[in-house]
Formats: structure tokens, C-alpha cells, sequence
């Protein structure tokens, strides 16, 4: 009788536990993320929406945040896209860098990254702490770099003399105790390997800036206070700005020397910096970075009801010019009435006749009309009554235009930055190189073989024709001089 004997399940392993259906999925992600191709693919995306950032104007975080204001703004740029105009504003392409589609592909391409560089993080380690010291034949036959020849020594001073010879190119050199023969490993910048990994590491980094700064910076590139108003900074600081006096000063050619604006600078309503804003000289405060940009001339206005209720009542930087250059302009609305404001007056150096010297036009469009109830030209200081409010230009003055900036994802930029440098410093700077010796007797001398399978590098070459020739010298490297 056969008896067959029957062992009972066993009780599932560590390992089994570990490969339960969330960890095979997350392992099925991570095996996918570390793709080449995956990685490739990612890249090109972002290139191609860069490159579309690139290619067409980008609106400010503050106009893309106003409904209205945006399709004012997207309605001025049909004259240069045309019937494409709306398609590129569904696509994000006028706000790219903050786009949904922007975000989820450098999200994604720092997860690709990461998987990359932890997929190959044990290769690196075991390549600098415990590398393969046996070579074949094979090697020897087929490397890059290859050298056999006779040593007029004894196999155990050839081996020692090759062993100083590395060892003083500053080599580490390990002994192989298999055989034939004696053999050693020897290798120079074994970490150096490690900067692909900094590299890496720098890249996710600077990704990560990109996307903090696109998610809550902003940067304001035209943000105009006329000399005695001031101006909210808004995207959630709380800030305002008042602006004291501007000067500027210029060489005796008639280059410009320097630019200055004294602004004040409150949050919630408290001051809490006035300085002198140059160039090069920002004010700084809670995140926010203020720099003097450019300059241009305003007009004081002042606005009253018909029941005497002052209306608006500041200085307006007239900051944009028209498609000739001629003229400069601003616009604002009022909320009661409801009112569109054009004001316009030459720009600087230009001569228009309908508008003289200490005269601005006045264009006054109601609601959401396209053209303009009342068109008028007022002189300086001489109010004038128009579709029953009373318009009164008061002088004309300069603003200050400044770029105001918030980015929190700088000291990530700034860091990934050094870190590629550092990287790219140990990838290509400290190449790492990898050399195989064997030894054999032959009669009274020894055949010595030598092999570097590593790709070919020009300035590595040189060395290691030197160690050949050394190598091949009889004089021991001792009494060498």
C-alpha cells in the first residue's frame, strides 16, 4: 500500500502578506513611473506646454481672477488670433504656468523622476560599496581600454606593483580571490555616480518651486501708483501701497541714472515698512518683493455727483499707449452709475491736435456699451459737467511703475539649482572608472592584462596608457625618479 502523505497549507509568509492587492498596485504605479519612455513622454509634454507659455502672452494672476476684466482683455487679443482666440483661452494657453494641465504633467514628472532615481538608487550603492570584483576573459579581450603585457617579474611583484601604481593614481584597489592567476579591482570617484541621483533630486525641486509659486506666488509686472495715491496689492496680503514721490535723475548724455520711488507700505491697515524702492534695491516684507520697473505721467481727477458726493477722487497712471503710440490712456469704472471712464492724452513727446498741452480727453461709455455717450476734451483745473457728473482735471503728475512679486517656491528653485551643479559637477567632472589586473605566470616574468570596460573618456586615457607603460618599465616604482 502507498501511502501518500498530504502537508498541510501553510500559513501565508511575510512576503505574501506584503504582495497583497494594494501593494502589487503601488508597485504596478512605481514599475510604471520608472519607465524610460514614461519619463520621455512626460518631458515632451511639458516642453510642448512650456513652449506654448512661451508663445503667446500670459495674463497677470489679478486680470485672470477678474471675470470681467478677462474677457476684456481677451477680447483685445482677437485682433492678432482671430477666431482662434477663444479656443486658446479654453486651452489655458494665455495662463499656462498655472493651468491645470501644467500642473498635472510637472506632478507627474516629479513622481517619474522620483521613481527613477529610487529604482536605481541600490545599483549605485552596490557599485560603490560592494562592487563586482571578478572580471572574465571576455573582458579583457573586449574592453574600451586594453593592455596586455609581459612584466619582468615575479607574478607577486607584478601584482604589488600594479597595486602601488593604482593605488598612487588614488584608485581604490580590491583583491578578487578567485582565479586564474591574481587579480584586482581597482576604482576611482566611486561616488561620483551619486550626482545623477543630486541631479534628479535638483530637478524635482525646481519642479516643486515651479508649481508652489504657480499655485500661491503671484507677479505683478505693471502694478502703477500715481505720486500720492495709493493701491491695494490684493491676492490675499492684506498690503497696500502708498506712494510718496518718485524722482528721476539722468547722466549728462542722457541716459538714465537712476529711478526712485519712496512708498509706504501697510498690511491690514498698519504700516509696516517705507523705504526708497530702486531697481535693484526692492523692499521686502512677508514674502513680497517690491522693485521699481518704470515710470510714466498721470492725471489727477475728480469726479462729483450731481448731489456733490465725490465720486473718485486720485491720481491715474496712464499706463497704456495706443496701437500709433501717440496717445496714453487709462480706464475705470464706476460702480453708481454705472459707468466705463476713458481718460487720454498724448503720450510723452507727441503732439495731437485735439488735445493740447494741459488737456486730457474724457470718453464715457455707459454699462457695458462699445461706444461712448459723451466724448470731451477738459482743461486743466476748469471742471465740466458730463452726462450728469462734473469732471474736473486737476493737474497733470507722474506714477511709478512697479513689479510686485510674491514666490514662495524660490528657495526650492534656489536650492534645486545648486544641487544640479553640484550633480552635474560629479557626473561630469569626477567621472567614475573602473579598472580589472590580471597576473599570470609566464616563465621567469608575467603576463600582465588589463581591461576598462567604461565608455570612452578622452581625458581618462591618457592615465591609463601611463599605467601600461609603468606597468612595463623593469625598475620597481620605488626607485623611480
Amino acid at each position: 500500500m502507498t501511502i501518500t502523505e498530504t502537508k498541510s497549507p501553510t500559513p501565508p509568509t511575510r512576503r505574501a502578506r506584503r504582495n497583497g492587492p494594494v501593494v502589487a498596485a503601488a508597485l504596478g504605479v512605481y514599475r510604471f513611473f520608472h519607465m524610460k519612455k514614461v519619463g520621455l513622454l512626460l518631458i515632451l509634454a511639458l516642453s510642448i506646454l512650456a513652449l506654448i507659455g512661451v508663445l503667446f502672452p500670459q495674463v497677470s494672476p489679478a486680470l485672470r481672477a477678474d471675470p470681467e476684466a478677462y474677457q476684456s482683455w481677451v477680447l483685445d487679443q482677437r485682433v492678432r488670433y482671430g477666431g482662434w482666440t477663444a479656443v486658446l483661452s479654453f486651452i489655458r494657453a494665455f495662463s499656462m504656468f498655472s493651468s491645470p494641465a501644467f500642473t498635472i504633467v510637472v506632478t507627474l514628472l516629479a513622481i517619474s523622476i522620483i521613481a527613477c532615481t529610487v529604482h536605481r538608487l541600490p545599483l549605485l550603492w552596490r557599485q560603490a560599496v560592494h562592487p563586482r570584483l571578478h572580471a572574465s576573459e571576455r573582458l579583457f579581450d573586449r574592453s574600451r581600454l586594453r593592455a596586455t603585457l609581459e612584466v619582468p617579474l615575479p607574478p607577486e611583484e607584478a601584482t604589488q606593483r600594479a597595486r602601488q601604481l593604482l593605488s598612487r593614481m588614488r584608485f581604490r584597489v580590491l583583491d578578487d580571490p578567485r582565479g586564474p592567476g591574481a587579480n584586482l579591482f581597482a576604482d576611482r570617484n566611486r561616488f561620483a555616480p551619486f550626482g545623477t541621483v543630486a541631479a534628479h533630486l535638483a530637478f524635482v525641486l525646481i519642479l516643486l518651486g515651479v508649481l508652489v509659486s504657480g499655485s500661491s506666488g503671484f507677479r505683478e509686472g505693471q502694478f502703477t501708483v500715481a505720486v500720492g495715491s495709493d493701491r491695494d496689492i490684493g491676492h490675499g496680503t492684506g498690503m497696500n501701497v502708498e506712494v510718496l514721490s518718485f524722482a528721476d535723475t539722468y547722466q549728462a548724455d542722457g541716459r538714465p541714472k537712476d529711478y526712485v520711488s519712496e512708498v509706504i507700505l501697510r498690511q491690514d491697515g498698519q504700516q509696516v515698512a517705507r523705504q526708497e524702492v530702486r531697481v535693484n534695491e526692492p523692499l521686502r516684507h512677508d514674502g513680497v518683493k517690491i522693485n521699481q520697473a518704470f515710470f510714466g505721467v498721470a492725471a489727477d481727477m475728480r469726479i462729483e455727483s450731481a448731489d456733490g458726493d465725490v465720486l473718485f477722487d486720485r491720481g491715474l497712471p496712464l499706463e497704456w499707449t495706443s496701437e500709433d503710440e501717440r496717445l496714453s490712456y487709462s480706464s475705470f469704472r464706476l460702480d453708481q452709475p454705472d459707468v466705463l471712464i476713458y481718460v487720454v492724452a498724448p503720450s510723452s513727446g507727441q503732439v495731437v491736435d485735439s488735445i493740447a498741452p494741459g488737456q486730457v480727453r474724457v470718453e464715457v461709455y455707459p454699462g457695458e456699451e462699445d461706444v461712448p455717450a459723451a466724448t470731451e476734451v477738459l482743461t486743466q483745473g476748469q471742471p465740466m459737467e458730463i452726462e450728469g457728473l462734473t469732471f474736473t482735471f486737476e493737474r497733470e503728475q507722474k506714477f511709478t511703475g512697479l513689479m510686485v512679486s510674491r514666490d514662495p517656491g524660490a528657495p526650492w528653485v534656489w536650492v534645486g539649482s545648486i544641487l544640479l551643479l553640484v550633480g552635474t559637477y560629479l557626473t561630469m567632472g569626477l567621472r567614475y572608472h573602473r579598472v580589472w589586473v590580471r597576473v599570470t605566470p609566464h616563465g621567469d616574468t608575467s603576463i600582465v592584462r588589463i581591461g576598462c570596460p567604461d565608455r570612452i573618456d578622452l581625458a581618462f586615457e591618457p592615465r591609463f596608457r601611463q599605467l601600461e607603460k609603468e606597468l612595463a618599465q623593469p625598475r620597481p616604482p620605488e626607485t623611480e625618479g
